[in-house]
């Protein structure tokens, strides 16, 4: 493959990613000259309707298992989406001794193990840094240049549907259920809205980013996941006037009870994985980050903290970063049986989820509860018997004879919160826990 002056690429499907990865492969000028090596070959569409891509109609077909078993062809571009067929479909590529270029984080968070596997036993690479943050050169960073990092965590908004949403909350005051609708509208939102905004996408896209920084396979379903359908418009209102703005974040992390030493010296056997509305400090680096946009903030010694921003959904972002893993097989093409090592991934071992019991962390709960004496000075010590400590208990008002208390923690295990939390429920002053939110 290497000696060839031409890579042929097969593109499995021609959706608004695949179209724009056409466009590009197209139109080179004015663009980097290895795009000169790349050739459209055949291009995998569910129907032979009319396109808007400039492309003979000879090189559509239906028949996507053609593609993938042409010995033409040198590359796939997977972005279909869904888990299957992309899994088999993938799979069966590489054991043809195609290189894999994929949009696709669903299957690369589920099966990512499976298809590295087969990847290196075939000599082909995997490339898959259109799978998570859109345009945001992500991917490529963790596995090249921060690779001489310890990373100690990695952090973000990484779906856009939910940021967007979520910053229209803060800046008119608005509710979920109807900023919802008319994201749907305006197209920023899908018909079904499940995998944005109950956080699945940015599950999807967390495990992804914590195999890659800490070395290890993460079980994709052990990831706690909560999404935005609970945030009101009051918590994002009081979140502000307490200093902060509430964002939907993925977090991969060590765990805090690590010793420096063990850190530094040791490979991690558990970090922290998790998805939740977060109220971020408004002076954090990810407190600015409005509208569709993502970013990921990752911390690393000797590097610190960089925070990698930009456009995270959309055709020009997405096809962007598919072309620039085309082009990164086009200048490093793999010998046989030595692929380059800052482009091949592979893991060997395994990393455990810290429960979410054991996490330590801060909170926020809101509390309605009846105007009475002495109902704060219970409600702490409460809190204190199960070493919560607290941060502040702020009245925020009194609506229908029920004074409005909002709670934040200082760093408190999870589970014990937890355990306070049950006992003050069954409280005869309290009427309703209407919110509990993480703080950063």
């Amino acid at each position: 493959m290497n000696s060839k002056a031409v890579l042929k690429v097969g593109i499995l499907g021609l959706g608004t990613v695949g179209t724009g990865v056409a466009k590009i492969l197209l139109e080179t000028k004015g663009r980097h000259a290895l795009l000169n090596r790349l050739q459209i070959e055949r291009v995998g569409v569910r129907s032979l309707k009319p396109r808007s891509v400039d492309l003979p109609n000879t090189l559509y077909t239906t028949d996507l298992d053609s593609i993938v078993t042409d010995p033409n062809i040198d590359i796939i571009v997977e972005v279909i989406g869904g888990l299957e067929p992309a899994r088999s479909l993938i799979l069966k590529a590489i054991e043809n001794g195609k290189h894999i270029v994929s949009a696709n984080k669903a299957v690369i968070s589920r099966y990512g193990e499976e298809i590295y596997a087969a990847a290196n036993a075939k000599s082909v690479y995997v490339m898959i840094e259109a799978a998570v943050g859109g345009g945001i050169p992500v991917i490529a960073p963790l596995k090249q240049a921060l690779s001489v990092n310890r990373i100690q965590a990695v952090m973000g908004i990484i779906n856009g549907t939910t940021n967007y949403i979520l910053t229209r909350m803060q800046n008119e005051g608005g509710d979920f259920a109807a900023i919802l609708t008319d994201a749907q509208a305006l197209g920023y939102a899908e018909a079904d809205p499940t995998a944005d905004v109950d956080g699945l996408d940015a599950a999807d896209k967390i495990s992804i980013l914590a195999a890659l920084a800490f070395g290890g396979r993460i079980r994709r379903e052990d990831i706690y996941c909560e999404g935005i359908r609970n945030v009101s418009a009051a918590d994002i209102s009081y979140a502000e006037k307490l200093g902060f703005v509430i964002k939907l974040l993925a977090i991969a992390k060590l765990p805090e009870q690590i010793p420096k030493e063990n850190k530094i010296n040791s490979l991690p056997s558990q970090i922290q994985a998790r998805v939740h509305p977060t109220l971020v400090p408004i002076n954090h680096p990810l407190a600015s980050v409005n509208g569709v946009n993502n970013a990921v903030l990752i911390e690393g010694e000797p590097i610190g903290q960089i925070m990698l921003y930009g456009p995270g959904a959309g055709e020009g972002p997405t096809a962007s970063a598919v072309v620039a893993d085309l082009i990164a097989i086009a200048a490093n093409p793999s010998r046989q049986n030595d692929p380059n090592p800052l482009l091949t991934c592979s893991h060997t071992y395994s990393l455990d989820i810290v429960p979410s019991a054991e996490v330590v962390t801060r909170l926020y709960v809101r509390l309605l509860v009846k105007d009475t004496p002495g109902v704060i000075g219970k409600l702490g010590t409460c809190f204190g018997q199960y070493d919560v400590s607290l941060e502040s208990i702020v009245q925020i008002g009194i609506q229908n004879g029920l004074v409005e208390l909002v709670v934040v923690t200082h760093e408190v295990s999870e589970g014990s919160f937890q355990q306070a939390l049950d006992e003050i429920r069954q409280f005869p002053e309290v009427t309703d826990i209407p919110s509990l939110l993480h703080v950063l």
